[in-house]
């Protein structure tokens, strides 16, 4: 049980360093190449190498991505990719198309293998083939599986297994979708999908064009395809105890303050379940903040069977947002009781937010006074990134962030 890793999204460097700050033992990122998040920021050859040697000089681990499915075009320069990657000391490699994996081992690649989600593995005899490949020790499930499954699954397979544990779901099974590529050529297979199933449809009868008629009556309409998020906070002992080496969160293009969250939350809660003794405040406050963010309404998707009326929110589209991200600290200057922040939504004088790190709950603060860079006073922070600085009594520490209640 000790060995249960949690791992978390970098969609870029200072995602890897929240990521790490506030629990994660390990980060899976893409390069600039062979990943299936085209919109995240990624990192380029020389931030990979940044990036892993950050992660190792704090006893962490990185796992790239090259789990896109790569049509005859795509096929050049695979095999030197995953050299450099190998010469850089990345943790693993995860793919999910045969031919990537030849490719990799036709070029002499020694990297772990890790066989991505988009395999679809959802039965042991799929693990006991991937096992019995050279360089594979691990699997990471298709969502779609229950913990019965699962149990079963470890009992008759070796590979480490990894399981998806919060994030968005896709309505498609596994992720294998064409609607993003049909209806705006963006192929989500390869990186690029535009998330239509999150918008909004009705029917139209075929005699009858230019009616539309909502699926269901809303004012806002009908999103039949909008997908529930996951999370399983409450399931970890479960799940662990089901034999899963890694517990997954989506989200590689999500915010700093999104990942932070989630990650904290889920390091409390596991450190209890490792440790054999789940604190129930911690569980509590955990599962609270997982509220904080934007999120859709949670579901724990196919833990528990087929999740027939708990996945899909056909009245609604986007998220619920309560809380918004203001800043970060920098820096905490305990003679004067000062922090310098860098502001990432407007922030004014008078109004009431929230400090927290990866060691505290919150601190509860009102803005009564700001500074810019020159420590002249101001009322307001509206510039992105911009520097400011705050009295605050009790001491901030860098990389704690600011957060405030959502404006009705």
């Amino acid at each position: 049980m000790n060995q249960v890793e949690l791992l978390a999204p970098a969609g870029d460097f200072e995602k890897l360093k929240f990521a790490f700050h506030y629990g994660a033992d390990a980060v899976y990122l893409a390069g600039k190449r062979f990943g299936l998040r085209a919109f995240a920021g990624n990192f380029n050859d020389e931030e990979l190498e940044e990036a892993v040697r950050y992660a190792h000089d704090r006893h962490k681990k990185v796992y790239v991505t090259m789990n896109a499915y790569p049509h005859n075009d795509g096929l050049e320069g695979i095999g030197a990719y995953a050299q450099f990657l190998e010469s850089i000391q990345v943790d693993a490699i995860l793919i999910a198309d045969p031919g990537v994996y030849w490719l990799i081992k036709e070029a002499g690649v020694k990297v772990p293998i890790h066989i991505s989600t988009q395999a679809t593995i959802v039965n042991w005899a799929g693990i006991r083939f991937w096992e019995n490949m050279e360089g594979v020790d691990r699997v990471v499930l298709a969502r779609e599986l229950s913990l019965e499954e699962i149990r079963e699954i470890k009992d008759k397979t070796s590979a480490e297994l990894e399981v998806f544990v919060h994030g968005a779901m896709c309505m498609s099974y596994s992720g294998r979708c064409l609607l993003s590529n049909y209806m705006t050529g963006r192929d989500a297979n390869q990186g690029a999908c535009a998330q239509p199933c999150r918008w909004r449809y009705a029917l139209v009868e075929e005699k009858r064009p230019g009616e539309y008629y909502p699926v269901e009556e809303d004012a806002q309409g009908s999103y039949i395809f909008n997908s529930h998020d996951l999370s399983t906070l409450g399931y970890l002992k479960d799940l662990v105890e089901a034999g899963v080496s890694s517990l997954k969160i989506e989200g590689r293009m999500k915010s700093i303050f999104y990942l932070s969250t989630v990650v904290r939350a889920y390091r409390r809660v596991l450190d209890g379940v490792l440790a054999g003794q789940v604190d129930e405040d911690a569980f509590v406050y955990s599962e609270k903040e997982l509220n904080k963010i934007s999120h859709r309404p949670y579901t724990s998707g196919f833990l528990f069977g087929r999740p027939e009326d708990h996945a899909i929110n056909s009245a609604f589209s986007g998220p619920v947002t309560p809380y918004e991200f203001c800043g970060v600290v920098l820096d905490y200057d305990s003679a004067i009781k000062m922090a310098k922040v860098e502001q990432r939504n407007k922030m004014v004088l008078g109004e009431a937010i929230q400090f927290f790190g990866p060691d505290y709950t919150e601190l509860d603060h009102q803005i009564d006074q700001m500074y810019d860079e020159n420590m002249e006073e101001i009322t307001e922070a509206p510039h992105a990134r911009q520097v400011i600085y705050m009295p605050v009594d009790q001491p901030v520490k860098p990389m704690d962030i600011l957060r405030r209640k959502a404006k009705a």
